[in-house]
């Protein structure tokens, strides 16, 4: 194989320009299929196999490149992507935080149907035949899916939601729009979980991969009118706290409003 020479004039260290150009042809999916091993890649460039070893380095520890002990590097695609950060006790929706990230947001509706469940109805201190409205989506940024968001409300409350487009819009304001109804309180529970094989397939993660469990209750004027569970990809999202601030310690329990 010829050598793919690097500019030995340039200013820049031999292993910066290597490591330069791998990345530029793992953005062209060169290695999409398999990613060369040390040696081949000291013959290709004619470099040393210590200015490899720097070059790789820096791609190793960004998660670019992976190998496991007995096992060939292999590229990971959705390295470097950006997470979708909140902040805890913000009142932000999700796909108000996908939105200000400069990605596209979208969501597949699973179900939208009348139905019934006692669990849910005692949870919002109904009785447990009460009829409830049951949404469920799979939300995406970009073309990659982010979260599985499943929600139960009062039937007589929400029925107006039947029939509209819920693959653009936050739930919380097609609420308001065609029910009256404003989700202006609530509590969380956070907690970091790992993906069972159904919610990995959805989430286009591994089994075992890290992810949020998050259960919220909303309140609409005091009152309980919305159960959510809603499992976010542990690789894609961040909460953030201000630190010293005692307003945020103080909604840590409700934890953060980035679910609708």
């Amino acid at each position: 194989m010829a050598a793919t020479l690097l500019d030995r004039s340039d200013g820049a260290p031999l292993w910066s320009q290597l490591q330069d150009d791998l990345l530029r042809r793992i953005g062209d999916g060169e290695f999409d299929r398999r990613f060369p091993g040390e040696l081949a890649l000291v013959q290709e460039y004619a470099v040393s196999r210590n200015t490899v070893r720097q070059a790789l380095a820096q791609l190793r520890a960004d998660g670019v490149v992976t190998a496991g002990r007995g096992r060939p590097p292999r590229v990971d695609r959705q390295a470097g992507r950006p997470e979708i950060p909140s902040s805890v006790g913000a009142a932000s929706t999700l796909f108000d935080v996908v939105e200000r990230t400069g990605r596209v947001r979208t969501s597949v509706v699973r179900a939208l149907v009348r139905t019934s469940d006692g669990v849910v109805a005692a949870r919002l201190g109904l009785e447990e035949s009460t009829p409830l409205l049951h949404l469920e989506r799979l939300r995406y940024a970009d073309d990659e899916p982010l979260a599985w968001d499943r929600v139960w409300l009062p039937y007589d409350l929400a029925a107006p939601l039947l029939g509209r487009d819920l693959s653009r819009t936050a739930l919380d304001d097609e609420l308001e729009r065609c029910a009256g109804i404003r989700i202006d309180e609530g509590r969380e529970r956070i907690r970091i979980a790992l993906a069972d094989r159904v919610r990995a397939q959805l989430l286009g993660i591994a089994p075992g991969d890290p992810v949020f469990h998050i259960e919220r209750t909303g309140a609409h004027r005091g009152e309980l009118v919305e159960w959510r569970q809603t499992v976010i990809r542990g690789d894609r999202f961040s909460l953030t706290a201000d630190f010293g601030t005692a307003r945020a310690w103080q909604l840590a329990p409700r934890a953060v409003v980035a679910t609708a």
